[in-house]
């Protein structure tokens, strides 16, 4: 059976571990299960789109992302092939853990998943050439209503596993405001 936890500091963030069962020509997991995620963690959800990007270089980041209200997104998000250090951080005024940040590293290897409820930018780092990240959204994208945070913001202090000196960033993200300048988009409890 699939085990689901807690994940970091928040009480609405999950890290989910699908069981695997393999034999001599492989394995198989269930990678989603909606009614098994909202028996064990209280939260339901309609995905709408999935997405999918590959990055060609280790050290690769993207992020942090997030999409504003009306079209704020919940994402599961799961690493298919390579390995990922992904990041999300509280950006919620008034939640005990806004601007507080976790990470784990999503790998081909561990099936590993994260679930990103809505009032968190997310992101992540390539641990691994050629790495492949896959997230299912609860909402569609919305251009008008994108947005990030500065991937490196030291107010944050995320602990990123590589030499930040040669990260490969967008323009987008290079560009991106320190949370203490991103608007008051989201309210903790709202």
């Amino acid at each position: 059976m699939t085990e689901i936890e807690p994940f970091g500091p928040f009480e609405d963030a999950f890290l989910i571990h699908p069981k695997r069962f393999g034999d001599d020509r492989g394995w198989f997991e269930e990678v989603w299960n909606a009614a098994r995620f909202r028996e064990q963690t209280g939260v339901e959800t309609d995905f709408v789109q999935d997405n999918a990007s590959r990055s060609k270089a280790a050290g690769t980041v993207r992020g942090l992302h997030v999409q504003s209200p009306p079209m704020a997104q919940a994402k599961l998000v799961r690493c298919p092939r390579g390995a990922i250090h992904d990041v999300i951080v509280d950006i919620r005024h008034g939640s005990p853990t806004f601007g507080k940040w976790a990470g784990v590293t999503l790998s081909e290897e561990n099936g590993l998943q994260l679930w990103v409820p809505r009032g968190f930018a997310h992101g992540f780092a390539t641990l691994q050439p050629d790495s492949e990240i896959a997230y299912k959204v609860d909402n569609p994208y919305s251009a008008e209503h994108d947005g990030g945070i500065f991937w490196n913001d030291p107010a944050i202090g995320i602990e990123w596993p590589f030499d930040t000196a040669s990260a490969v960033l967008s323009d987008k993200d290079k560009a991106a405001p320190k949370l203490a300048d991103f608007p008051r988009l989201f309210e903790y409890g709202a």
